[in-house]
This record gives C-alpha cells, structure tokens and sequence, in this order.
C-alpha cells in the first residue's frame, strides 16, 4: 500500500494501525467493540497506543489514556523525522509527514494537568468501599451511610462531609434519658440503626481506612467543581478529537486510587450517555493502561458489574481498550468483550508465562499460515499480532505486523512545553480552582449548634413559644440538664413538650403545605444509584 502522506493512510471508515503481508486496519464503525492491547514491558505497547490515540483523533474521536510513565504526553508535540521512523514509514509505504494532536492534561493531584474532582455522592459506596479496601461488613455499614445521607438530603462532597456523616450515624454510646433526647444526631442514629447493626468498632475501621485515603493524596480527589464528562467529549477546530491524558505517574504510587478513578469514570460514561446504537466512530475511546490492577482481588459482585458496564457502553457509543501486560490479567467474561487484538511479545520464562502465551494464541482467530505461540515469542520491537473485528463483526485472521511509526512526538514533552498547552487549555479555569460549598459537614453542624442554643438557656430567643417554654423550664426545673429530674418535674416537662409540640407541629405542617414545589418534595426522597453505585442524575 503506498500514500502520500499520513492523512491518506486512514480514511473515513478506518485506521492504518500496521503492515505485514497483510495490511492492518482498524474499522472506526467496530471501533466501539472494544479492544486489547497486551505485550512484555518494552516491547512497544505505548507506541501501539499512540498509534491508535492518533487514528482516532485524526478521525474526529475525542480520546482519553491514562499515561503511567509519562511518554504519552508527546502526542501534544510535533514528531520528529528520525531515521529509525522514515526507514519504518519507507517500508510501509508511507511519506512521513510530523504531525501533533490537541491535548488536554488532567491530574489528581493538580500539579500537571487540570485538577480531576468527583463528588463522594458521585463515587458511591460500591466504589468508595473499593478504594477503602472494606470488608463486606464495612462495605454493609457504608451503604447505610450513603442510604440515610440520600434520605435526609445530606449531600456528601469531600472527605470532611463523609467523615461528619460516620460520626453522627456512630451509636450514642452511654447517653441516657434527656442527654440522649437532646443529642442532635438523634433521628439520623436511628435511622442507620434501622438498617442494621452499626457499631462504634465497624465505624473507626472505616474512618482509620479513610486516613490512609487522605494520607496517599486522596482527598484532593473528592470535592467540587466536579468534572463533567462531556468536557472529554470535544473536537478542535480543525475537527480533530482532543485527547484527553490522565498524569498518572503519581497516582499509580496508590494503585487502588488508580484503578477506582478509571472505574468511576468509565462507570459515569455508561451511566450519563444515552443509547446510541451503532454509529459510524465512537464518540469516545477509553485507554485503560495497567488493566490488571482493575481486577486483582476484586470481589466477585464488582467482577460482575464491570462486566456489565463494558458489555453495555458499547451501545453508548464508548470503545474500551484495556493496555496489560498478559492477557491472563483480564477475566474470561471481560476478554469474550474485547474483539479488536494488538498482542506484543511475551516472553515463556516460567510456566505461568507459558500459560500466558497459550491463552493469548487460542484468544486469536487462527492463521494456517502462523503458529501463533511460536510467534508470540520471537516478536521483535514494534511488531505485534494483530486481529481486528471486520464486516459482520468477525475477527480476521491473525496477522504478524509492524506497527506504524506514530507522526507526534514519541516520549515525553518537557514541563514547559506543558506550561504552554496547559495556557491554551479549552477548560483552563474551570476546575483550578477548588470550593467547599454547603455540605454534609456544615449541615451536620448546624444540627449541633440548634440542639445547643436552646440547652444554653436564652431568654429572649425563639419568639413567644420560647419565652413561655423558658419560664415554664425555669419555674419547674425541666430545662436543666445535670441531676435526676423529680415526679412533678418529668410530668410538667412531658405536659410542656406535648403542647409545645401540637402547636409547633401545626405551624410546621401549614408551611409544608405552603411551601410544596419541588423543594417539598426533595425532602426525604432517596436517590437513585446505578449499576456501580454512582448516583444517577438524569
């Protein structure tokens, strides 16, 4: 196949991925199949990546990629005409043309891209308990706490809001008679109670875990504003999809963080994105490098679910490509998903290496003409077995190919030349700089401090019902907290709050009625979660 240039090497229906005796392309309408990407380290799987990073940009798809040790981020900068690249173009028939792609930086952390925030009512307990490393028992107590702060309108931003919420579902303790009816959690403990058994212990396990959690940076991960997906859904104005990188080299440092991070986001595109059906290119391609880490010692239910999420986004329009180094990594059930395969070299030095080179030869369509596990082994640098989905949705042949050499620069780009993109972002502004709004945790105090005022005794507050409850308080000693309360005592206390109560409970029910809309009837509704556990905001 000869071409002009880099431009005519795809085509609107397809990406020029490689060459062998056969040429290699991906078809953008089977693109959203979803994909893997597997090989030793070194022997150029990121390169493969890039490849396809570009192809898909170049075709109008917006990309995100997760770039672990920083070499992706040349894709931002123009490739340069070295002679290990023009021998490799020349071979293939290509006329090497240097080529960069618009990119957007992001980063947990906020030191090298723009800060990447998710709300704790957005993560939702099946995740949240994921990154905890929770048991099922602690996993059980968590729900509860997301179930009552959904039901009591308690919105759950940032650690702080979390942690407040664990303390007022915690149990009383020894808080007996009027301490226990004045303790302003009251309602809140009794509704955790009724879901079950939550106990102090279950509690201080989840707060210590949460420690860990802020002590590895996670706490700039929770908070607002919060990302909106849709800012990773963008074309340039050249028409070019952006792509969006992740800077992951820190991150990785917290592997479960990692893995979470992409779950949730991969989590939030199924759930917000309307079926789309089978379109002619995706509208997004996911690149999930270090896939492996999304399963270790996942628990059979999260197995589950995310099986589901990648069997179903594809109808949203999502491709998902998961970068690892065996295919072994990823379960059978996820494997039987991924229909388009790029498969580097691995080397048999043990028998589980061995295994690994089996199972990624029967997953191929096989070639009379390859023995495909010989051929694993001896794959040089840049060359890969490759089979893509074609027609009805078949896999080809497999095929021994070179991978194309990428047109953008291929290793990193220097920290100013980050200053610089980072300058002309599409989103600069919008996430750098952090707010705490009214939350869970000021919600929470705010309880404190209307429980408290009254116990303190102010005469002159609470209009004319608390002037007449002070005096009546003060005349039979009911509104003092130390010491045993007399009979006569309890019984003007208890013919005190029943009046109080009827003639409170009717104000309060003629401003609900008054009030109605929508603000009425948020109160007390409990929101709806989805397939991970993410909140739903349709």
């Amino acid at each position: 196949m000869a071409t002009s240039d880099n431009k005519t090497a795809d085509t609107d229906e397809k990406i020029f991925i490689g060459k062998g005796n056969e040429t290699a392309w991906l078809a953008l309408a089977l693109a959203n199949r979803h994909g893997l990407v597997t090989g030793a380290t070194g022997t150029g799987k990121t390169v493969s990546l890039q490849v396809m990073a570009e192809g898909f940009a170049r075709a109008g798809v917006p990309v995100f990629a997760a770039d672990i040790k920083g070499d992706l981020s040349g894709i931002a900068e123009v490739g340069e005409a070295k002679d290990f690249i023009l021998k490799r173009a020349g071979e293939m028939g290509l006329n090497f043309q240097p080529d960069q792609f618009s990119t957007v930086f992001w980063d947990v952390f906020g030191e090298q891209g723009h800060p990447v925030r998710a709300t704790v009512t957005e993560m939702g307990p099946l995740l949240l308990s994921r990154m905890l490393d929770l048991n099922d028992v602690q996993e059980g107590v968590l729900n509860v706490a997301f179930r009552v702060a959904d039901e009591n309108g308690l919105t759950l931003i940032d650690m702080k809001d979390l942690r407040s919420l664990l303390d007022a579902i915690a149990p009383a303790g020894g808080k007996k008679g009027l301490d226990a009816e004045l303790d302003p959690y009251v309602e809140i403990r009794k509704a955790a109670q009724s879901y079950g058994n939550v106990s102090k212990a279950t509690i201080g396990t989840i707060q210590r875990q949460l420690l860990v959690l802020e002590n590895q940076g996670g706490t700039k991960f929770f908070g607002e504003p919060a990302l909106l997906l849709k800012d990773f859904m963008k074309t340039d104005s050249d028409g070019r999809g952006f792509v969006n990188i992740l800077v992951a080299d820190k991150l990785m440092q917290n592997p479960r963080l990692y893995a979470t991070f992409l779950l949730w986001m991969l989590s939030e595109l199924f759930e917000e994105l309307p079926e789309a059906g089978d379109l002619p290119k995706p509208k997004l391609v996911f690149f999930f490098d270090e896939a492996h880490l999304l399963f270790n010692d996942a628990p059979k239910a999260l197995l589950d679910k995310i099986e589901q999420v990648v069997r179903l986004i594809r109808s949203k329009g999502v491709g998902v490509y998961f970068v690892t180094q065996n295919p072994i990594d990823v379960p059978d059930k996820v494997l039987a998903q991924l229909g388009n395969r790029v498969q580097h070299a691995l080397r048999a030095f043990t028998p589980r290496d061995q295994k690994a080179v089996n199972a990624a030869a029967q997953t191929f369509r096989p070639n009379p003409k390859l023995d495909t596990a010989r051929v694993i082994m001896e794959l040089g640098k840049g060359e890969a077995l490759v089979s893509f989905l074609e027609g009805g949705g078949t896999p080809t042949m497999v095929e021994r190919v070179m991978i194309r050499p990428p047109t953008a620069r291929i290793g990193p780009i220097t920290p100013e030349e980050r200053k610089t993109i980072m300058s002309k972002s599409p989103v600069k502004g919008k996430y750098d700089t952090a707010v705490d709004a009214e939350s869970a945790y000021e919600m929470l105090l705010g309880r404190v401090a209307q429980t408290a005022a009254p116990a303190e005794g102010s005469g002159a507050g609470g209009g004319i019902l608390g002037q007449i409850g002070s005096i009546v308080g003060t005349i039979f000693g009911t509104n003092t907290r130390r010491g045993r309360l007399t009979t006569g005592q309890v019984i003007a206390r208890d013919v005190t709050r029943s009046v109080t109560n009827k003639v409170v409970g009717g104000i309060v029910a003629d401003l609900g009625k008054s009030v109605g809309g929508s603000l009425g009837s948020s109160v007390g509704r409990a929101l709806v979660r989805g397939a991970l556990g993410g909140l739903l905001r349709r």
